[in-house]
């Protein structure tokens, strides 16, 4: 049974994908939180993968890593920033997880010998999930984004859970449809008949729209709200324009100039908790993100940038928002260019072109493709000392081009690249071995959580303030135990250990040696939140503004 008095608001796209559902839901959630409810996110994907963990970045994005460990979609991210709060995994929902947690109660006679099939049994397990996150997180309002755009043979199965919800809570669920209005340059007027024919089509899933929001280059007009109104059986008021704007933190400032919350909570049957919608941080953040005082220059240097500009923000989203939030905060704008560390294999691009930069970064990654473009971009970094941050990936390449050109270990290198080579300064962990013999590939690395102790006297303990943190983690390759004597006897200082002291967390160079070279195994850029910035992001750009 659906938890009492609980709501929900289902999200749903229209006319075409990448229409901006998910920064669409973290916005309603920041509006609805900011009226004194606590909210719940959840994302449903269609697609049969378990779990984001083994798709193509390239292909799909960011694979956002909880708390708990679970691999997810990159909105969840947007979520977990726009709420300014930890999720947990039953916010996260996949075909694959129905469908297999189905087919493991029928192996188990948990059907009583019934017929097993899509209606009602997956349909059921889908509406199950909802209502469990909703008691998980002890939330008010749910607000759901299922996945695809309406007419996806894909994302049925998730309409019609909503739609029963809907049919037995009537008063208790809402739909909102996330759609597009076109410019066609050779027309020059806004043309409403897509969103039409998309309402229509919703309809025939037994789904009508509560409200409508129009994306668009331009804020929808009167005109085009009532046409879209009288066409779709909804009121005008519930039409909501969501013009291109410059900043997806801008989206829940726009959503409140049209009174969403107010409309959306009435519609509810909910009151208002404040007269007005509390948004006063969130307004100051704005601010500084749209006046900054100065530039900070940065170039990303890395892989997963051959499939040209659009794919970069959805490959490292976390990692660009992380700097944003930083740079914003020191009243910087970050700017950022990307870098193919092949380029600097091939010559195509000299390594001394780093030298225009105030910081680099070498994000996460896997693979072989471009590493000794990466090691020659790091030697350049920290011999002339430029601002480095290095996240994942990033801090492994670290510690081989150091064994290399200081400690004096040659063809030192990772058990990912040669996994025959003498000095695997990076190697496997023994569990990890035995998962990879055995072709298990998802969900099987060091994932979520894990606390790390912070040296005394180093860089990352001045920067963080504390003994001791926690960090999301995304990887199988450690710094091979081996080798940390002979580094540090090098110069190299492992400032971040797991409390065994057995796990290489932070490593770093003296700040007598290099202003900031810092590089973590875990990924930051994970918890970094608009309101509360980073404190290793934010370490780096004041390095990038001093140098």
């Amino acid at each position: 049974m659906m938890k009492k008095e609980h709501k929900y608001i289902f999200v749903i796209g229209g006319v075409m994908s990448g229409v901006g559902k998910g920064v669409t839901t973290a916005s309603i959630g920041k509006v609805l939180q900011a009226n004194g409810y606590k909210v719940n996110l959840v994302k449903v994907d269609p697609y049969l993968n378990v779990d984001a963990g083994t798709m193509n970045p390239v292909e799909h994005g960011e694979t956002f890593v909880l708390r708990s460990g679970l691999e997810t979609d990159q909105d969840m991210g947007n979520y977990e920033r726009f709420l300014g709060r930890d999720l947990p995994p039953e916010n996260y929902v996949t075909s694959g997880m129905v469908y297999r947690d189905v087919i493991e109660r029928e192996r188990n006679l948990e059907y009583d010998g019934k017929c097993v099939e899509a209606i009602p049994h997956i349909r059921d397990e889908i509406v199950n999930r909802m209502e469990r996150a909703a008691m998980v997180n002890g939330s008010q309002i749910s607000v759901i984004e299922i996945g695809g755009t309406v007419g996806d043979f894909q994302n049925a199965m998730f309409i019609e859970a909503a739609r029963l919800m809907k049919a037995r809570n009537p008063h208790d669920v809402l739909f909102v449809m996330v759609t597009y209005l076109p410019i066609p340059p050779k027309v020059g007027e806004m043309k409403t008949k897509p969103t039409q024919n998309a309402i229509r089509q919703l309809n025939s899933y037994g789904v009508q729209p509560d409200f409508i929001i129009g994306r668009s280059e331009e804020y929808v007009d009167e005109r085009r709200k009532g046409k879209i109104a009288e066409q779709c059986n909804i009121r005008t008021d519930h039409v909501i324009s969501a013009p291109d704007i410059e900043s997806i933190y801008d989206v829940p400032l726009n959503l409140e100039k049209d009174n969403f919350s107010g409309i959306i909570l009435a519609q509810l049957g909910l009151k208002k908790k404040h007269k007005k919608a509390d948004m006063e941080q969130w307004e100051r953040f704005a601010h500084k993100a749209h006046n900054p005082k100065k530039e900070v220059r940065i170039a990303v240097v890395g892989k997963y940038f051959s499939s040209g500009d659009f794919v970069l923000s959805d490959v490292y989203i976390s990692v660009i928002e992380a700097l944003k939030f930083s740079a914003f905060a020191l009243d910087a704008k970050p700017v950022l260019t990307w870098i193919s560390s092949q380029d600097f294999e091939s010559g195509k691009l000299k390594i001394s072109e780093l030298k225009k930069y105030d910081g680099v970064v070498v994000p996460g990654g896997f693979g072989t493709t471009g590493i000794e473009g990466i090691l020659m971009a790091i030697t350049y970094v920290r011999e002339h000392t430029i601002p480095y941050l290095g996240l994942c990936y990033g801090m492994q390449l670290a510690v081989i081009e150091y064994a290399r050109t200081v400690a004096g270990i040659k063809n030192a290198t990772t058990r990912e690249v040669d996994k025959g080579a003498e000095h695997l300064v990076i190697n496997i962990m023994e569990d990890q071995k035995e998962k990879l013999e055995k072709k298990r590939y998802g969900g099987t690395m060091r994932l979520g959580v894990y606390p790390a102790n912070l040296k005394k006297g180093s860089l990352a303990r001045s920067i963080y303030r504390t003994d001791t943190v926690e960090e999301r983690h995304r990887h199988r390759y450690e710094v091979n135990p081996k080798y940390v004597s002979l580094l540090e006897d090098a110069g190299l200082v492992f400032s971040g250990r797991s409390p065994d002291g057995t796990l290489m967390e932070i490593v770093e160079l003296p700040k007598t040696i290099h202003p900031f070279f810092l590089a973590t195994q875990f990924h930051p850029e994970l918890q970094a939140r608009p309101l509360d910035p980073h404190p290793l992001f934010t370490g780096f750009i004041k390095a990038c503004l001093q140098s």
